[in-house]
């Protein structure tokens, strides 16, 4: 009975309060719809580009018209000097611009390396993306013909293809055919969305409730006697939210922006609840510190990006350094993001993530009891205050 009424004060705590619903409610609705849209559609074709060619010889022409050839790129303007290429950039009339060096065929010549350099305008990965692979691409594709004319002297055509491309190679993207953002980048971000907002959530409720209670986190009524009764009924709460959230983000952002959605309905339930429930936990520990409203706001927004390239999968898990990996093992978005991305994405089972969930079970029992603790610690203080 206890649970249940615990339950409903943090219902009507969240649900009389806006800034906690922005939070808990509006947030995880509609961060998701935006994300996705910024990063639709996933590919991006013929990225207006400017040309600075201070080499004006053969090889250079050839070079940008092969880069102008490419599907990722178009030279639109062909520049004087750097500063007239910059202006063209920030009028966004150009996204990205190439300058060739004025030794580039002097050094191809003599047999020297020579460099091309990319300037991207960074406010979309997808055009850094489309410039630097353009420029990447010709610039292998130049350099076999290069080394096969230059030092190789082939003497049949059949044999400078042999020697351009020894092994020829097919590169196929099993799980993003499209070789796009989206698919790559918004299944993580649902789950870290999730997580933070939980996190902000519940930050703002332990601060709303230390305000109204002289500084206690919990109200003076016989209600809140049992640490145990009071972290499970804010964790169902909470729970019983944010499995809308996860359906709604499974299963309607992913259909109306088209991600992948490979797993079976059954494990991705099997994988959430735990999640949600990690997340409820670490939020409660966590909002031990908070003693202001606004302070979750400097904690917990701050710690999304860190997070974020710790979960190994925007950055290299295997150039994580290990200290900082085993940090990232006291998250739930470590595992969660992971699993989640295997499960939409790849179709993988339940028991396919048992790594994960392990992870994520052990961080259940532990934080369960942290938070246990905190309370008992704090009911304990409220008693004595009573006496």
């Amino acid at each position: 009975m206890n649970i249940t009424k615990i339950w409903y004060d943090e219902m009507q705590t969240v649900f009389h309060d806006v800034g906690i619903m922005l939070f808990v409610v509006f947030l995880p609705l509609f961060y998701p719809l935006i994300y996705a849209y910024v990063y639709t559609p996933e590919v991006q074709r013929n990225t207006p580009v400017a040309v600075v060619d201070d080499s004006k010889s053969p090889l250079s022409r050839e070079f940008i018209r092969k880069v102008d050839a490419t599907a990722d790129a178009e030279v639109v303007a062909k520049c004087i000097n750097m500063n007239e290429a910059y202006q063209l950039m920030e009028q966004q009339k150009v996204y990205a611009i190439i300058h060739i060096d004025k030794d580039f065929a002097t050094a191809l010549n003599k047999g020297r390396q020579t460099v091309v350099g990319v300037y991207c305008n960074m406010m979309s990965m997808v055009y850094y993306k489309c410039a630097v692979s353009a420029c990447s691409n010709v610039s292998i594709a130049m350099n076999r013909n290069i080394k096969v004319n230059n030092y190789l002297h082939p003497k049949t055509e059949r044999e400078s293809q042999i020697m351009q491309a020894p092994i020829d190679y097919v590169h196929t993207s099993l799980y993003n055919t499209q070789g796009g953002y989206a698919a790559f980048m918004i299944p993580p971000i649902l789950m870290m969305i999730l997580q933070q907002s939980l996190f902000l959530g519940i930050g703002m409720s332990m601060g709303r409730s230390r305000e109204q209670n002289g500084g206690y986190v919990i109200p003076l009524n016989k209600f809140y006697k049992n640490a145990v009764e009071i972290v499970l009924g804010k964790m169902l709460f909470y729970l019983m939210l944010y499995i809308f959230h996860a359906l709604y983000a499974f299963v309607i952002v992913n259909k109306i922006f088209g991600l992948p959605q490979l797993g079976h309905y059954t494990d991705f339930i099997l994988f959430i609840i735990p999640y949600i429930v990690a997340c409820c936990f670490l939020g409660m520990v966590l909002s031990y510190m908070i003693f202001r409203r606004e302070d979750c706001m400097l904690v917990f927004v701050f710690m999304s990006l860190p997070l974020y390239f710790m979960c190994g999968l925007s950055w290299p898990g295997s150039s994580i350094p290990d200290a900082i990996r085993y940090i990232s093992y006291l998250f739930p978005s470590t595992f969660g993001l992971n699993a989640y991305m295997r499960i939409c994405s790849m179709g993988a089972s339940i028991s396919d993530v048992s790594f994960e969930m392990k992870g994520i079970c052990i961080q259940i029992c532990s934080y369960f009891l942290l938070a246990c603790l905190i309370y008992t610690g704090k009911i304990r203080k409220m008693l004595n205050r009573e006496h």
